[in-house]
């Protein structure tokens, strides 16, 4: 199989075929989920609470995200890899492009950054000079201190339309990829239809184009809190490879989430 592209995941959502993605932040994982078929890894500042052992993805670094691709870079051969924009490195947009420059020369091939309409025009500049965009809407974990706490987002109808409306704005920016986290179900829902981009969901329930968990929670691993949304595939395999192609097919026979991992 040759290696993913953004427009074979646009491919997969327009013929209605699930995308799997995970974590991933070593080497060693990296090439038991590519063997598995898993489209899309990220390289995601949750290594800050599951790696380093933070109770936040706040003192993630730039330069801990670009060692964490190089390791991920040297085994996918047939994942897409995004790399996670911590915490306050892509605050103007001269700041994003420089950034997002270090992780594309670590082995990325797309970034992620959190936000709706005010990064729209560091998603353009970043699009024109070539370099591919995941947004990421709903509970996004560098917000915390402003949101108080991992919550739901987009409970009520102006929290549903401003998360709408941004979905839209960042698609319009250039956006070829979305994450849509801890939101109600038919607000996902309504995002996945509006949008032409696929959009993956992580705590938005099954009707979003695709899946994305982090590989600490799908192998029941995560020190201390396990999110809702989460499944540990491991208890029911005890095999770490046999664990990964039972999410890879809960996901694509919509098995995975099932209501219990889903928000109403």
């Amino acid at each position: 199989m040759a290696k993913i592209s953004v427009s074979r995941l646009a491919k997969m959502k327009q013929e209605h075929e699930k995308i799997t993605c995970i974590t991933a932040y070593d080497a060693s994982f990296a090439a038991i989920f590519d063997q598995a078929g898993i489209q899309v890894l990220l390289v995601g500042d949750s290594l800050g609470m599951v790696l380093q052992g933070h109770d936040s993805t706040l003192p993630v670094t730039v330069e801990h995200i670009a060692y964490h691709t190089a390791s991920v870079a040297s085994t996918a051969e047939k994942s897409l890899i995004i790399a996670d924009l911590p915490f306050m490195s892509y605050a103007t947009p001269e700041q994003t492009y420089s950034n997002a420059a270090i992780l594309m020369r670590a082995g990325a091939n797309m970034v992620k950054l959190e936000g709706g309409n005010w990064v729209a025009d560091s998603v353009k500049g970043l699009v024109e000079r070539g370099i591919p965009v995941c947004g990421h809407l709903g509970l996004t974990p560098q917000s915390v201190n402003v949101f108080g706490g991992y919550k739901v987002q987009g409970r009520n109808d102006q929290q549903a339309e401003k998360l709408l409306d941004d979905a839209l704005a960042l698609q319009t920016a250039g956006v070829q990829l979305l994450i849509l986290e801890c939101v109600p179900v038919a607000l996902a829902k309504r995002v996945t239809d509006a949008l032409h981009i696929p959009v993956i969901g992580i705590g938005a329930g099954a009707e979003t184009d695709g899946q994305i968990l982090v590989m600490h929670d799908a192998f029941g691993i995560s020190a201390g809190f396990c999110p809702k949304f989460s499944k540990n595939f491991l208890v029911e395999t005890g095999d770490i490879r046999r664990a990964v192609e039972l999410y890879k097919e809960q996901v694509e026979n919509k098995i995975f989430p099932g209501a219990e991992h889903s928000f109403y």
